[in-house]
């Protein structure tokens, strides 16, 4: 089931909190615990965020405020300065699934469009989304805009979602005009069709005018009297420079009285037509130049048996005028009757229950490689394995060794000698605690003997004897390999500075592989810009059969799910369909069958090219009816010199990260790295084979 739904919008002052506050209060009636997060916020004068501290308070979430954000609008521009884009996606990702674990749901608020650079919130905001795998909705503004104009920004917006992969559930035109009502959502539905929910709200008057508090605030005014009653919704507001005969005719309901602080005749008479039926309410009145009413009129006024706040403010009428009618109203945590006037018109113009059904339905498409490495880490932590690290010598071992123990996530063996690892710790500044990770000699470890044993009962029919066995032990290798056999380590990284035979050959001669299995392959994870694929096998098998090919394809989809992700295959080859001809395009044809027999179960396609497979439009045209084309995530290689070439020019072109190669098959895991492995490339494979180890 999804568990959050993301609300972005293209601008700033688009009514984004009447559609936030009118969310979360469906919700609530249709979901039990309901959580609010806003990854970005605004702190404003007050150093608390509105939005949040609305939707907080006025629903009473079981939230602490510190929960509910990532980070501050400051926060942020100095992290993505420092160019640690990715940590601002990691804390995100983080806070997030917290609250998801939490609650039963998380309405997600995107950022505000507050300053400039807006081009960048907005694509910053589809890449939030995407990260958290959530459906978004999407609202646009029509105030001081034609309906073309509206129009066009939707449908762009639409578009740019789209085309990141971030499925948009609900587009919503605000601040609508009355009259064009209906024609902007029959616009809406003629371009969206059924599938994306429309719904389009007018513009109401009182949402955009301030209360008294928000003039207080932004004149930096002083209360004369009235304290209490701040939050009262101004209306239209009118400059009492004439005679109070000629001033009493321009005041309508909920009017703010902006008038100079000596004209006793104004402000008396506009209390006093507040407690008039014969005329409209009077908000609140604001007293221009700083000049305060004489002592007798003061006292006056504080007689009176109802009053309105009266305020002193700086400046002459005409500019106090100017920056009253400049004034963007928010709505706050004691906007009682503006939370109201949301709600209300929340239900009235947005019939949610149709969609709700589709949101709580929505089923998550798509990784991306910030959301995979989170769910590494937390899949890490669930069951601390024992990894054992044959290459303890090795700089970028110590370096990635360093990382973890940190984390504590796995317990960590390093073989080699003690005094040359607390030398490369010490020369090359690691901040490795030897005190948190275990150094074993192999031929100096109480276990050495039983090893050598072990060893010897298991290849004597290959000629091996008690010396020859004894040599073997001695080698690294051997020895770790031996570790998870015995049940003394639950995994291996290693390859650093070995070749893959020699890291894998001990696995395979007793370690053996899973029943059922007869290929040992790898796979890689490509994380590329905005998706997550797997490669294979670039690692192994030089010039898999046709019945090889279809097994490690198995394989490694079964990897796909482990991993959480929906495996659609593509086998490659230079040709798509039925098109091409060969010996090489036939065998990955046979394969494909193969495949379809045994797991019918299985997205595939075969033989397919790289691009068809990856690329929608190529993939549409080439193969149209193809459930895989376009959209395929675990791509199959036909021969280990196409796909060993295949991942470093598409790592190195790109920066994609590529964690791997990760081994499938054996019966315990054992992880093989290259000898041009990065200390991520180590922190990813030392990861992945503790996860691998609690299946």
């Amino acid at each position: 089931m999804n568990k959050g739904l993301y609300v972005a919008t293209m601008e700033s002052h688009s009514g984004k909190s009447l559609i936030t506050l009118g969310l979360m209060n469906s919700l609530l009636g249709k979901v039990a615990r309901v959580a609010y997060f806003r990854p970005i916020i605004d702190t404003h004068k007050t150093g608390v965020d509105n939005h949040l501290d609305t939707v907080l308070s006025n629903f009473d979430l079981k939230l602490d405020y510190e929960q509910a954000y990532a980070y501050t609008r400051p926060q942020l521009v100095q992290m993505l300065n420092q160019g640690k884009s990715g940590q601002v996606l990691d804390l995100i990702i983080h806070k997030y699934k917290q609250l998801e674990n939490d609650f039963d749901f998380v309405l997600v608020e995107g950022s505000d469009f507050l300053v400039d650079g807006t081009v960048f919130e907005f694509d910053f905001n589809v890449l939030m989304a995407k990260n958290l795998r959530i459906p978004a909705i999407i609202i646009g503004s029509g105030q001081d805009k034609s309906q073309a104009e509206m129009l066009n920004g939707l449908e762009m917006a639409f578009q740019s979602f789209s085309q990141k992969e971030v499925p948009v559930l609900g587009v919503i035109a605000n601040k609508v005009s009355q009259d064009n009502l209906k024609p902007t959502k029959k616009e809406l539905q003629a371009f969206f069709g059924s599938d994306v929910a429309v719904y389009a709200i007018p513009e109401i008057p009182t949402l955009a005018n301030p209360t008294i508090k928000e003039v207080i605030d932004e004149l930096d005014g002083t209360v004369l009297f009235g304290e209490g009653y701040l939050n009262n919704q101004t209306g239209s507001y009118a400059v009492g420079a004439m005679q109070l005969r000629n001033y009493l005719t321009f005041l309508r309901e909920d009017a703010l009285v902006i008038t100079p602080g000596d004209r006793a005749d104004i402000i008396l008479g506009a209390l006093q037509a507040n407690i008039s039926a014969s005329y409209p309410r009077v908000s609140g009145i604001v007293l221009t130049g700083g000049l305060i009413p004489e002592e007798p009129i003061l006292k006056l006024i504080e007689g009176l048996s109802q009053i309105v706040p009266i305020i002193s403010v700086k400046g002459g009428t005409f500019s106090v005028t100017n920056k009253i009618g400049q004034i963007k109203s928010r709505i706050y945590a004691s906007s009682s009757q503006k939370i109201e006037t949301c709600l209300n018109a929340f239900e009235k113009y947005v019939p949610i229950d149709p969609m709700v059904e589709k949101l709580i339905n929505f089923k998550p498409i798509g990784m991306t490689p910030r959301m995979f490495q989170y769910g590494l880490l937390q899949r890490a932590q669930k069951t601390k394995k024992h990894i054992v690290l044959p290459e303890g010598n090795d700089v970028r071992i110590l370096q990635a060794a360093a990382r973890l123990s940190g984390l504590n996530l796995v317990d960590l063996t390093l073989l080699g000698e003690k005094d040359k690892i607390e030398e490369l710790v010490m020369l090359h500044g690691i901040p490795l605690d030897l005190n948190t990770v275990s150094i074993i000699n192999p031929v100096e470890s109480d276990y050495f003997e039983d090893y050598v044993s072990t060893f010897y009962e298991l290849r004597k029919h290959k000629n091996v004897n008690m010396d020859i066995a004894r040599d073997w032990m001695s080698d690294v290798s051997y020895f770790g390999t031996m570790m998870i056999y015995k049940g003394h380590a639950d995994g291996m990284v290693s390859g650093a500075a070995h070749t893959t035979q020699h890291t894998i050959r001990p696995a395979l001669q007793f370690i053996k592989t899973k029943p059922g299995v007869s290929v040992v392959s790898s796979i890689f994870f490509m994380c590329l810009e905005d998706r997550v694929s797997i490669f294979g096998d670039c690692a192994i098998n030089p010039n898999p059969t046709a019945a090889e090919l279809a097994e490690i394809a198995i394989t490694s989809a079964e990897s796909s799910k482990t991993f959480g992700i929906e495996p659609k295959i593509a086998m490659l080859s230079y040709s798509s369909g039925t098109s091409g001809k060969g010996e090489d395009v036939d065998r990955v044809r046979e394969a494909t069958e193969i495949v379809k027999k045994q797991r019918p179960d299985l997205k595939i396609e075969g033989p397919i090219q790289y691009d068809a497979a990856v690329d929608m439009a190529v993939g549409k045209s080439k193969m149209p009816d193809s459930e895989v084309a376009g959209q395929a995530n675990v791509l199959i290689f036909p021969d280990l010199n196409t796909g060993n070439n295949t991942y470093k020019a598409v790592q190195r072109e790109t920066g994609a990260l590529a964690i791997g190669p990760m081994l499938q098959g054996l019966n315990k895991p054992v992880n093989d790295l290259s000898r041009g492995c990065t200390v991520d490339d180590v922190y990813n494979t030392i990861i992945i084979t503790a996860i691998q180890a609690q299946l």
